[in-house]
């Protein structure tokens, strides 16, 4: 996958899929990569897929300094992304994590962002949910092989049913890393650091409902895991009636959804109809 440096010298890896309709930036979950969009892409041939590594991530560059590990940075990396794919605007579809970077991106270029999806995040974060997130987060998997963590996955991660073990496989290869001391993750152990410097369990929960408010008027769409402990039907309800916006709750998901369950597809591709084309800058 080719690579790019931002403004602050990091290489970081993106793929993009060319061709006609609108263009739909895909921003992964928090400790995830580009990856997370594999089982989707596929189904999106009516739009101009790009996704990116988050810097500490995947196949890009680890930083120095884990505090720029943050909404606000990694925003900023993705415009510079659209800068060096010569795009003006997009569209974004956000998984957890990504939902919160294109909020961060209405505060930031609003004139730039067309339209987001948010996949199972919304203005508001659930802190049982985090409190979960935290206590995984930057550390070692007690498992030693791929094939151990998928089953792992299959019998304790809450909330998904009727999942293949197929899926599960893939979740592991797409997350782990086998080594001679078993297994490892695949994104800098610092992100834990960075995250617990930006979000303080303890600290009274903020909302991003001000930003959220700027996406009026732009195509809008919404997926929720019904057993999601991150967004909760409250936090849906109150998108919707603040924004006219496409919305799917996925049946035996929590979070997050994969994105490719008939649920979803329905919405993208509604979702994708509504953007407009993009144009190059």
């Amino acid at each position: 996958m080719p690579h790019f440096t931002t403004s602050d010298g990091l290489s970081l890896c993106f793929d993009d899929t060319g061709g006609p309709g609108p263009i739909v930036l895909c921003l992964s979950g928090l400790t995830r990569n580009a990856s997370d969009f594999d089982y989707v892409r596929p189904h999106l041939k009516d739009a101009r897929v790009i996704r990116m590594d988050y810097r500490g991530r995947g196949q890009s560059e680890w930083a120095e300094d884990f505090t720029t590990y943050n909404l606000v940075r990694e925003a900023q990396d993705a415009l510079e992304l659209l800068d060096h794919l010569d795009i003006d605007k997009t569209a974004i579809l956000g998984t957890s994590r990504g939902g919160l970077i294109a909020l961060t991106l209405m505060e930031m270029a609003p004139n730039r962002i067309t339209g987001v999806c948010f996949n199972d995040v919304g203005p508001v974060i659930e802190t049982e949910g985090l409190e979960v997130i935290l206590v995984f987060i930057g550390r070692k998997p007690v498992w030693t092989t791929r094939s151990e963590a998928a089953e792992a996955l299959a019998t304790r991660l809450p909330g998904f049913h009727n999942v293949p073990p197929s899926r599960w496989a893939e979740e592991a290869a797409h997350h782990f890393v086998e080594t001679a001391d078993g297994l490892n993750i695949n994104y800098d152990p610092k992100l834990r650091n960075a995250v617990l410097a930006e979000f303080d369990p303890k600290a009274p929960a903020g909302d991003m409902w001000p930003q959220f408010n700027k996406l009026k008027g732009r195509p809008l769409a919404v997926l929720r895991g019904e057993n999601s402990d991150i967004l909760s039907q409250k936090t849906v309800t109150e998108m919707q009636s603040r924004a006219p916006m496409l919305a799917a709750e996925v049946k035996d998901r929590a979070h997050v959804p994969f994105l490719d369950e008939p649920e979803c597809l329905d919405v993208l591709h509604q979702w994708i109809a509504q953007l407009p084309n993009g144009e190059p800058a």
